[in-house]
């Protein structure tokens, strides 16, 4: 559970982003959401399934989530990584699916688009939960706080930047010394849930009890 990597040597943009904005600038609305969900839709849908801890809620907000993306790309303004941006909207759509979920409406999404999220869903095998995590350890994650949870995710799992973090927490207009200040916070919010978990993963066994011999 180290975090010892610095922000600056973590992934920068990914490459993504330069066909994505091509296709913009071309016109080509649908073939850059479909080019964007292609590379980050398993992760973000992901990331819903660990949160929402509900299947069908986390479907729901991943759909509601790419509607969001389509729409709102010509608008994005590139300040922060479109990664971060995808993010950001996918907790907002979460967020919303959670206040009424009930609420179904259709999707107006073009063929493209829509033919990717269903594949994704499809595919979708949370492969954290498999492999990455042991179960007891990935229970007694969820056992933490929302807020702890989805930055243990975010940090651990998805290995952003705390600037990067705190944009998908708070929004991409979050910048100078306020995204500074907020990133240092979640860091030490970070240090402390890792000091929780890593408490309670040695109550229960998963972790061994570190060694009193000093010599």
């Amino acid at each position: 559970m180290a975090d010892d990597v610095d922000d600056e040597a973590l992934p920068a943009r990914d490459g993504v982003e330069a066909v994505v904005r091509t296709h913009l600038g071309a016109g080509e609305l649908d073939a850059a959401a479909t080019r964007a969900l292609e590379r980050y839709g398993p992760e973000l849908f992901g990331f819903l399934r660990a949160l929402a801890r509900d299947d069908d809620l986390a479907a729901e907000a991943f759909a509601a989530a790419s509607e969001h993306i389509w729409r709102g790309l010509p608008r994005f303004r590139w300040e922060a990584s479109l990664r971060t941006w995808c993010y950001q909207l996918a907790r907002n759509a979460l967020h919303q699916a959670r206040i009424d979920p009930r609420r179904r409406p259709e999707r107006n999404l073009p063929m493209s688009l829509l033919q990717s999220v269903v594949e994704v869903q499809r595919s979708a095998t949370a492969p954290y939960q498999r492999t990455d995590i042991k179960d007891g350890l990935r229970a007694l994650r969820e056992s933490l706080t929302s807020e702890d949870h989805e930055i243990m995710i975010l940090r651990l799992d998805r290995g952003m930047s705390w600037k990067d973090i705190a944009r998908s927490i708070d929004g991409e207009d979050l910048t100078g010394g306020k995204l500074d200040q907020r990133a240092a916070s979640l860091r030490k919010r970070f240090e402390r849930a890792k000091s929780q978990l890593r408490d309670m993963a040695i109550a229960a066994g998963l972790l061994p009890t570190p060694s009193d011999d000093t010599t």
